[in-house]
């Protein structure tokens, strides 16, 4: 009995093995994102005289939810607005554009165009003024001049020769910097990289709590003045969900039109049928089968995508309400067990799919994470970005006087179950952009 029990185990799972064609295109269609489906079902019907695409961009709703709501609606909502994400201008063209707008055609402003070309995307100027006065013939002087003239551009810092000068240039251009920041950034810089407060505070009869401030100021500044340009083509983002707040409930809604539509060509299946010839009846037959499979492999891609964004939502629900709560820590293999389906199953489902929200949209797998504690049968097992996120709210209340170390907080996060290394805490320290503690240590008057 026992024998026969595994026998029909073994079965079953080799029937459930079996990758039919079927199978195939249902997993394909799940991992494409919209872009990908659109040109993937454009050519099935370039192959199929069977198939017609359905050009439909109306919105439906998306059946039940953790927040259930009824909703009629109409054509005033249009969701398949892609969010663009369009190809940032480059630099150099930013810079080009004021130089041709706000200089006169002189011999200097062919030197600044001459030298605008040294500038990096990264906002710098690389390139040493004797060397290219030896090999241009152009005075040093006028070399000077002009980029002068195009470190008065904007953004603020550009043409900058390193970091001292770039911070300088900023300090410069801004009225509300500290009355002595700019020539403690000239004069002593290295000294206030290495936190010799007391040593500068004594040099100019100040507080240290005045080098704080300048501190402080110093770092609202850009140390790429070039961040933000020439960022390349993203593309366009269509999101397969939509979340609204609707009378203080949560709805989630499935795009409709975002996801390929198709009909079948009934008329034209009639018209076929009506000959007698065997080729084209098995023809039509297996066209019209393709259809219905396609059709099936819609359906399943929707209703799936559909339900992990119903598991996020029920389970992220206290993000998606107030964006200031962080978001919770989950795996892909929990969203699996809950729905009964493989764990690659949502992975497929996850990646390239999004959702958009009021306050932004957001890649589904961003809702989950990697688990990072050194103990992986924790069952309350977090995500690297919770864990971040917990070490933000205890720097943010630590004694700014006596802030925390790595090692310390490796200690304040022990006593809530998370046993990271001090390594990993600094690795997160970083990716948070928060300085060692030494640098976050704060003075009094």
């Amino acid at each position: 009995m026992a024998f026969e029990q595994k026998f029909k185990q073994q079965q079953s799972q080799i029937q459930k093995l079996a990758m039919t064609p079927e199978l195939q295109q249902s997993i394909k269609m799940l991992q494409y994102n919209i872009e990908d489906l659109q040109q993937f079902i454009n050519d099935k019907v370039m192959e199929n005289p069977l198939i017609e695409t359905v050009d439909d961009n109306q919105i439906i709703q998306a059946g039940e939810s953790q927040y259930k709501v009824s909703l009629t609606t109409d054509g005033d909502n249009d969701y398949m607005n892609s969010v663009s994400s369009d190809e940032a201008q480059s630099l150099l063209d930013y810079l080009l554009d004021q130089i041709y707008l706000t200089m006169r055609q002189t011999p200097l402003r062919k030197v600044v165009l001459y030298l605008v070309d040294y500038v990096e995307q990264t906002g710098y100027f690389s390139a040493n003024l004797d060397d290219l006065a030896e090999e241009s013939g152009i005075p040093p002087i006028m070399l000077l001049d002009a980029l002068t003239l195009i470190q008065r551009l904007d953004p603020p810092g550009v043409g900058a020769r390193n970091l001292q000068e770039n911070i300088m240039l900023q300090i410069d251009l801004d009225s509300s910097a500290p009355e002595l920041a700019y020539v403690v950034i000239k004069d002593n810089f290295d000294d206030f990289v290495d936190r010799k407060w007391q040593h500068i505070a004594r040099e100019y009869g100040v507080n240290i709590s005045d080098i704080q401030e300048i501190s402080d100021f110093v770092r609202t500044l850009s140390p790429n003045p070039g961040a933000g340009f020439g960022t390349p083509r993203i593309g366009k983002i269509y999101p397969d969900l939509v979340l609204k707040n609707i009378n203080d409930e949560l709805a989630l809604f499935k795009v409709r039109g975002a996801q390929p539509e198709i009909v079948f060509q009934q008329k034209y299946f009639d018209d076929m049928s009506k000959g007698n010839d065997p080729e084209v009846t098995k023809y039509l037959a297996d066209k019209k089968r393709e259809y219905e499979w396609l059709v099936n492999g819609l359906r399943q891609r929707g209703d799936t995508i559909l339900k992990v964004g119903q598991y996020i939502l029920k389970y992220q629900a206290a993000f998606f309400a107030d964006k200031t709560k962080p978001i919770k820590p989950l795996l892909l293999r929990e969203v699996a067990a809950a729905l009964d389906v493989h764990e690659s199953t949502i992975s497929r489902t996850v990646n390239d799919k999004y959702i958009e929200t009021e306050s932004g949209v957001y890649e589904l797998k961003s809702f989950f994470g990697q688990v990072a504690n050194k103990n992986k049968k924790n069952a309350e097992a977090l995500s690297s970005k919770a864990i971040m996120l917990t070490m933000q709210e205890l720097i943010d209340a630590e004694d700014k006087m006596k802030p925390l170390s790595d090692q310390k907080i490796v200690l304040q996060l022990m006593k809530q179950n998370i046993d990271i290394s001090r390594r990993t805490v600094a690795k997160y320290r970083e990716n948070l952009n928060v300085p060692s503690s030494s640098a976050r240590k704060r003075y009094k008057d």
